[in-house]
């Protein structure tokens, strides 16, 4: 059995899942602590009993410890440099999403991952809830048959503070990634053009666009939209948002959160204004991990087989285009084609 040797680096308040995931995982230890401010480090150190050594860097935490992974909470700024930093001291990495700040920065891990030949796999734990695994293994069985389309509403005013309250779009980078991924792995298609609409309102406390609206065009001819805000204050939905996905025979319900169904046509109504339906419930298979600690446990499971995990830098690079190709159509008014 693989033994894993792991550097955190970014000790804030994210880090803390990772750490206590660890901790009941007989194959792997943390062995350095990374951060700019140590007083953060000393403080999760403190909480997790973690008598281990600090570093300003990964590089001289890797080469004094003989980590061989890396797990990355830093700020999306530094997801980059912290990366490509591991991979050139041998380490694989598990990082916090998003990827990066920008497409081209994203493409460039990609590449480095291949060129290093290093595990690179990014968490996207909300693909990682019981309800979302249970809805896709029921709609992969054709329960409304051929989608045709997947709406997400996403309404919430969570007071951050910090580096997300400066961000030029802090809900579709910092957020709607989670939603745009967790699309792809409902429809199993990646998206293939976007037209959004991106907007700061009245009571806004973020410097940049807390709104938007989203068309999405997808690789298997149905069209993903995503309405969202994060400065609505009121009615919150869940933090997967509430979704509808409409088939050829029927439509599923998601609240996102415990409210899981579908409803399909009754047989035998003959020509008729509006049908009636049978409506059932989609039973949530609770077994195992769930969120991002079965995320992780499918990033172990990859590592110590050798392959590549589920959210893999290669698959996590689509949800990526979508993130920015929705900044690019709103900045130009205009669809934007998905390559």
């Amino acid at each position: 059995m693989k033994s894993f040797r792991i550097i955190l680096v970014g000790c804030g308040a994210m880090s803390h899942i990772w750490v206590d995931y660890v901790q009941n995982k007989k194959d792997a230890t943390i062995v350095a602590l990374v951060d700019i401010n140590e007083d953060s480090a000393r403080k999760v150190a403190e909480r997790f009993k973690l008598d281990v050594p600090f570093f300003y860097s990964v590089a001289e935490a890797a080469s004094k410890t003989n980590a061989n992974l890396v797990f990355n909470t830093t700020i999306p700024e530094v997801h980059k440099e912290v990366t490509l930093e591991a991979f050139r001291h041998h380490c694989d990495v598990i990082c916090e999403k998003p990827m990066a700040t920008s497409l081209d920065a994203a493409k460039q891990l990609v590449s480095a991952a291949k060129e290093y030949n290093r595990f690179y796999a990014i968490m996207q734990n909300r693909r990682y809830s019981y309800s979302i695994r249970s809805l896709r293994e029921q709609l992969t069985k054709g329960i409304i048959g051929d989608q045709q389309s997947i709406h997400a509403d996403f309404f919430l005013a969570p007071h951050f503070g910090g580096f997300r309250d400066a961000m030029e779009s802090p809900l579709i980078i910092d957020m709607a990634i989670h939603t745009f991924d967790q699309a792809r792995f409902i429809s199993g298609a990646d998206a293939v053009s976007v037209y959004c609409h991106e907007y700061n309102p009245k009571g806004s406390w973020y410097s940049g666009a807390a709104n938007a609206y989203c068309i999405f065009e997808m690789s298997n001819g149905s069209v993903f939209t995503y309405n969202g805000s994060w400065c609505a204050e009121g009615a919150p939905t869940s933090w997967d948002g509430s979704w509808r996905m409409i088939g050829t025979k029927g439509t599923v319900i998601w609240d996102g959160s415990d409210e899981l169904y579908y409803e399909t046509i009754l047989p035998n109504q003959g020509q008729t204004f509006l049908h009636e339906y049978e409506s059932r419930p989609i039973e949530v298979n609770k077994s195992g991990n769930d969120g991002h600690h079965r995320s992780l446990d499918d990033m172990f499971l990859a590592l110590e087989n050798g392959e590549k995990a589920e959210t893999d830098c290669e698959d996590n690079v689509e949800s990526m285009k979508m993130v920015f190709a929705a900044i690019e159509s709103a900045k130009t008014g205009k669809r934007v084609k998905i390559k």
